[in-house]
């Protein structure tokens, strides 16, 4: 049975890693290790399957406030939905079967190098300069999607701020249009992993319900925030993110 103050503590953490998320991806890194702290007892893969249900719910908020003010280009961004439904299902299924062991050492590394490309180009994800011609826009999104998508449902954490920066860098998207973007993105692998949780019952509803709620709440408020200030401000939360992942990874390896 969950106590009303363990329930008020995993809905502050899904406030605000919908609040996160919302603006640069990176929610997870909020609420899922929240989750395993306070839900002693609970089984890793009900977790997983409850944290998606708050998880979706907040994307798709998230994705809605854009929606009606950021343009979506919908050349590159269905085919990378699409696609990393697909793939998200598939990294799902495979989990258990390849040597995780290693993805957070590929990971950390990809992280890197990330921020440190973000850092160098004081100009990246600041203006809307797409550099993609309009037929191939389509190929990469699936590409990307199928890509990212198997990583999140085979491994997860950073998987808003992999999708963020391969819109701004890849189709040469501004930062705002990416964070849009890789909303929709999220909503397609989210659905694909909530789906099976949901179906093989690892779902605890009574908490996932009040969570989605916060969710919501945090992501649109974030949402509005990214809107209101700008490309500027949204890259600079993307570094902080990026660089609080760094430090996580490189402290899990050093403890374990």
């Amino acid at each position: 049975m969950i106590s009303a103050f363990t329930l008020a503590l995993v809905c502050g953490a899904a406030f605000l890693a919908g609040l996160v998320d919302a603006i640069v991806g990176g929610g997870g890194l909020i609420q899922l290790p929240a989750m395993l702290l306070l839900l002693k007892g609970v089984p890793t893969p009900t977790i997983l399957g409850t944290g998606k249900v708050s998880s979706l719910m907040g994307t798709a908020a998230a994705f809605r406030r854009y929606a009606g003010q950021v343009p979506i280009q919908w050349r590159a961004v269905a085919p990378a939905a699409g696609v990393a439904g697909v793939f998200s299902f598939l990294g799902a299924r495979v989990v258990s079967q390849l040597p995780q062991e290693l993805l957070p050492k590929l990971v950390l590394g990809l992280l890197v190098v990330i921020a440190v490309y973000t850092f160098w180009r004081k100009d990246f994800g600041s203006l809307h300069a797409p550099k993609l011609p309009p037929r191939r826009e389509p190929l990469y999104g699936a590409l990307v999607g199928m890509v990212i998508g198997f990583y999140d449902g085979f491994f997860g954490p950073g998987t808003g701020s992999f999708l963020l920066f391969a819109f701004v860098g890849l189709f040469g998207f501004d930062f705002i249009t990416s964070s849009a973007s890789a909303k929709l993105v999220n909503i397609a692998t989210n659905l694909a992993a909530l789906a099976y949780f949901a179906y093989t019952g690892q779902i605890l509803w009574a908490v996932a319900l009040p969570m989605a709620v916060s969710n919501i709440i945090g992501s649109t408020l974030g949402a509005h925030l990214a809107l209101r200030h700008g490309t500027g401000f949204v890259r600079g939360l993307f570094l902080v993110v990026v660089s609080a992942f760094i430090v996580k990874l490189g402290w899990q390896m050093v403890q374990g």
